[in-house]
């Protein structure tokens, strides 16, 4: 079994890879209207995807962090760095990278697309597709309740922390 992590705010942890934000948003990977989830291949890599949208003077205290079991023969697509444009890390994404996304989706051939984290590209980020027939293959475990380590975030009113 391959694990696969996700972080996000309680009250919209009832199906947390339902890909209902992507839908609504779109992200780096995909375009709005597109139905991805986005996951992590490392619990850490999950935290860190998260924590750099944080708003730093504000730590958020009802976060959940959600596991998915996936079967090691499940078949997969994986994007290499080569494949990207040069600015695939920049802080704006270019939209390349959302075609890559709305186009894995659009030919429903596997359930999940590895692409290379930005914060760390030797790490991969996973793009699920819960509208393909493998999906129910996962086994979704029980949401657990996450927070990030206090020293991560600005003290408030007391300077930095030790």
């Amino acid at each position: 079994m391959i694990r696969l992590y996700r972080v996000l705010r309680k009250k919209i942890a009832r199906n947390p890879f339902d890909g209902e934000g992507a839908y609504l948003y779109g992200g780096r990977w995909s375009s709005p209207g597109v139905r991805l989830s986005y996951a992590s291949e490392h619990q850490s890599l999950a935290q860190l995807e998260y924590f750099v949208h944080l708003d730093k003077d504000d730590p958020p205290e009802d976060l959940v962090l959600a596991v998915a079991q996936i079967p090691a023969d499940l078949q997969s697509e994986r994007i290499e760095i080569a494949r990207l444009p040069p600015n695939w890390r920049d802080p704006a994404a270019p939209p390349q990278l959302a075609r890559i996304g709305d186009d894995f989706a659009q030919r429903g051939k596997h359930c999940l697309l590895f692409v290379p984290s930005v914060l760390a590209p030797e790490e991969h980020n996973c793009l699920i597709n819960p509208a393909h027939s493998d999906f129910r293959k996962l086994a979704i475990e029980d949401v657990t309740a996450l927070s990030y380590d206090t020293r991560m975030f600005k003290s408030k009113g007391h300077g930095q922390g030790t």
